[in-house]
Order: C-alpha cells, then sequence, then structure tokens
C-alpha cells in the first residue's frame, strides 16, 4: 500500500484506533468514547462484511479467483485453524487498504475512532505521530468462554456446515491465532495491549482508553 499514508483531509492523521480480538468489547468501547467525548466512530467490521463486497468480488476478477464466495464448508470444516489463521492474517492488508479509503472520506472536528480487528497494529503503526493513538483489546481466556456463552453471534457460526461443531470450535481456535499475532506486533511496536477479563465493565475499560487518548481528546477540543 505504497499510498497508505496519503490523507487529504486529515482524517488519518487525527484518528485513534482500537484494534485487537474478536468478542473483546471493542465497538462498546468505542461507542461509549463516542458518545461521552462527541467522536465519530468508524466500524471496521460492518464495513468489512457489508460495504467493502464490490471490492473483494472486483479483486477476485483482478486475481483470476472465481467470483462465487468460498463454500462454507471448505471456509470453516476442511483447513486447520492454522491454515485459517494464515489465510486471515494474509488477506488484512487488502482490507486494511479499503478501510482507509473509508476513513479519509471522513472529515470531523473532533477524531474519528476507528475500531475492528482488522486494524492490525503492523498495519497501523506508519500512521500514527505516536503509539499512544492506538490500543489493542484481547480477551482473556476465561473472558473468551464467557463471551462464547453469553453472545449469540459468538457462540454460533450462522451459515449451514456439515458439522457445525468442528466448524465452530475451528472458529474459536482460529481467532485466538489471529489475536496472538496481533499480541506480538503489538508488544513489539510499544503499541498499548489491554487484557480484558470482565472484572471492569466497559464503562471502566472506555474511561481507560479516554485517559491514553486525553491528548489528543484535549487538542481536538481546544482547535
Amino acid at each position: 500500500m505504497s499510498d497508505a499514508r496519503w490523507d487529504p483531509h486529515g482524517s488519518l492523521r487525527r484518528a485513534l484506533w482500537i484494534g485487537g480480538a474478536q468478542w473483546a468489547g471493542k465497538t462498546t468501547v468505542a461507542e461509549l468514547l463516542a458518545e461521552q467525548h462527541g467522536l465519530t466512530v468508524y466500524h471496521y467490521d460492518y464495513h468489512d462484511a457489508r460495504g467493502h463486497r464490490d471490492r473483494r468480488i472486483a479483486r477476485r476478477i483482478a486475481l483470476g479467483e472465481p467470483l462465487a464466495e468460498p463454500d462454507p464448508d471448505r471456509t470453516w470444516s476442511d483447513r486447520t485453524p492454522e491454515q485459517m489463521a494464515a489465510d486471515t492474517l494474509a488477506g488484512f492488508p487488502a482490507r486494511f487498504g479499503w478501510a482507509l479509503d473509508d476513513l479519509r472520506a471522513l472529515y470531523t472536528g473532533r477524531p474519528a475512532i476507528a475500531e475492528g480487528w482488522g486494524l492490525r497494529p503492523e498495519l497501523v503503526a506508519p500512521l500514527l505521530d505516536a503509539p499512544r493513538r492506538m490500543a489493542v483489546l484481547v480477551p482473556t481466556e476465561e473472558f473468551r468462554r464467557h463471551q462464547l456463552r453469553v453472545l449469540p453471534r459468538a457462540g454460533a457460526l450462522g451459515v449451514p456446515v456439515r458439522d457445525p461443531a468442528r466448524a465452530q470450535a475451528n472458529r474459536v481456535a482460529r481467532d485466538r491465532l489471529v489475536a496472538e499475532d496481533a499480541v506480538r506486533h503489538a508488544r513489539r511496536l510499544g503499541i498499548r495491549v489491554l487484557e480484558v477479563d470482565g472484572t471492569r465493565d466497559a464503562t471502566a475499560v472506555a474511561a481507560d482508553l479516554a485517559d491514553q487518548f486525553a491528548p489528543y481528546l484535549a487538542a481536538s477540543a481546544a482547535a
């Protein structure tokens, strides 16, 4: 992504970033921060699953790949979690480029908060003037199991497969590997990692991040 730093409206320069793992509460925390500080939230996962479908199709055409969505069993049942994680990680850079195009189109008086698991620390880091602009949220294993029990979207795959239990187990194992990769990169880059264990609610986590982002929130308010 040679043009990753292109920022015609200054949106990327001002942005605050919340990356990390599935089911860590990123969306809830970002929305709490937005409500409390008058910010705009960019939900990566929503755009990635819906708004970027045309870009995925165009990319398949360019690469000479089949246009149809992959068979669910091929995606979730017939490969190992390690293979699934490798494919997911390999796809993040192109998908991040699409998210940057979305963010470049935003102009807000206050910083935008971009949140989502595809906002990888190694991809975001070149855009940051300081590591403090980003945090990576990951659930502890106990909290991940809690989320799998209480969140319908986490506890079931929601697509037809031959063996739903195996597919879900593969998904959970893949998510764990992808989260571990995010933590490794964040620590290497000096980006803060917050382990979410459920002992603090989302409001407390949001307050913690508000403290971390305070210089940028204060500067934009003064401006």
